[in-house]
């Protein structure tokens, strides 16, 4: 891809970008399914804990499969076709099955230290909150082959997969992901022979994973894949709980506000997509020269920056609209009551993912490392609990 390729203006930048934050209102809909089945997500105390992480899992997956497709498909390392590609893409696809049963072992153990310390909830539930996130994450791997779809689909057409395949896949990956996590806690709390389902699902998965392996162990693409992604495993393991256990606050202070419950995903949604944007599209110049690898040149990115940030602000006016009007309590009131919580949130949560994702592009770069295996997947997950904390200063100052 030439200089002139990367280097649109502004409004170009915030066009494709604003094209791709669209797809953030779906979020709405993953919400909404939150908002009317409260009553499930009350059935043991760690299930709405679990929930911001089970989005942050996928976000994480998404992420890195976008992000190495993305800078692949510029660089020709990968073609945009599903059959006859390179071994690259046979082997990111591998990895990224074991990514996800380590992912989700991650979540749950470090899950339940802080819910014995902070969600009211014992080790006995481990073997539950296990076989749950890995059910729901082995489901949720359908959801790669629309990423890969979108990637190919997106490159092809002559729109830049590091502005829209994330933004859009983020969306569509919490629509989906929000289905998969009710219909297993549903099945889950149904009965016994439930119960054993999601178990027999999780260990489907366990035995993929223990086929892929060993003849993967001297690809030395796919080891340094799963090496690098091990750090930020922990990394997002442990930043997904923090994200549970302020959503369990919100849960408390807010109530009955469903309006809240409802514009939730979208909202980290959002703010994940300025993160991805921001740090995708400075990974791609980085790998072709068009950036310098240090802080300062973030003003060489400062069009990209700023078009992603504009792009937010007007989603989270539609999105307060739009949260309001499902639920039936619109008026000018309300309206202003949760637009002035979402744009105090907007610019606390925009402000520190940007210069995180930055950061993150510029330390793994200067290191050695392939940035698309820890920007957007930590970004991600640090977008949601940034997102989450945020929300909750929000409603906080403004009552």
């Amino acid at each position: 891809m030439s200089h002139a390729d990367i280097s649109k203006s502004f409004m170009r930048l915030l066009k494709e970008t604003s094209i791709a934050y669209v797809f953030d209102i779906g979020g709405l809909l993953a919400g909404f399914m939150v908002a009317s089945q409260l009553g499930i997500f009350a059935k043991a105390e760690w299930v709405i804990a679990v929930y911001p992480a089970i989005l942050s899992a996928k976000g994480v997956i998404g992420g890195l499969l976008s992000g190495r497709l993305s800078t692949a498909l510029h660089l020709g390392t990968i073609h945009p076709r599903f059959f006859t590609n390179t071994k690259s893409f046979y082997k990111l696809l591998e990895a990224l099955v074991v990514i996800t049963l380590a992912t989700s072992v991650a979540m749950s153990s470090i899950g339940i230290v802080f819910g014995t310390l902070f969600w009211g909830i014992t080790f006995a539930d481990f073997p539950a909150i296990l076989s749950v996130v890995m059910a729901t994450m082995a489901i949720g791997l359908l959801l790669s082959l629309i990423t890969i779809k979108v990637s190919f689909v997106s490159f092809k057409r002559g729109l830049d997969p590091d502005i829209v395949v994330y933004p859009i896949m983020s969306t569509v990956a919490d629509i989906f992901i929000t289905l998969f996590y009710i219909g297993v806690i549903s099945l889950f709390f149904a009965g016994y022979l439930g119960s054993w389902v999601i178990a027999a699902i999780a260990l489907a998965f366990g035995f993929l994973v223990f086929y892929i392996l060993p003849k993967n162990m001297h690809e030395v693409n796919f080891i340094k894949t799963i090496k690098e992604s091990m750090t930020t495993l922990l990394i997002v393991a442990f930043v997904v709980n923090v994200t549970g256990t302020v959503l369990k606050q919100i849960s408390y202070f807010v109530a009955e506000r469903k309006e809240v419950f409802t514009v939730y995903p979208a909202l980290i949604d959002t703010i994940g997509d300025v993160g991805s944007v921001v740090g995708s599209t400075a990974t791609t110049k980085l790998a072709l020269g068009l950036l310098t690898p240090s802080l300062a040149s973030m003003r060489n990115h400062a069009k990209n920056i700023f078009s992603a940030w504009s792009a937010s602000l007007m989603v989270f006016v539609i999105l307060a609209i739009l949260s309001l009007a499902i639920n039936g309590v619109f008026s000018l009131p309300s309206f202003l009551s949760l637009i002035s919580v979402l744009l105090i949130a907007n610019v606390i949560a925009v402000t520190a993912i940007v210069l995180l994702s930055y950061s993150i592009s510029i330390l793994t770069f200067k290191k050695g490392l392939d940035p698309d295996n820890f920007v957007i997947p930590i970004e991600s997950s640090f977008a949601d609990s940034i997102t989450t904390i945020a929300l909750l200063v929000a409603l906080l100052l403004i009552g």
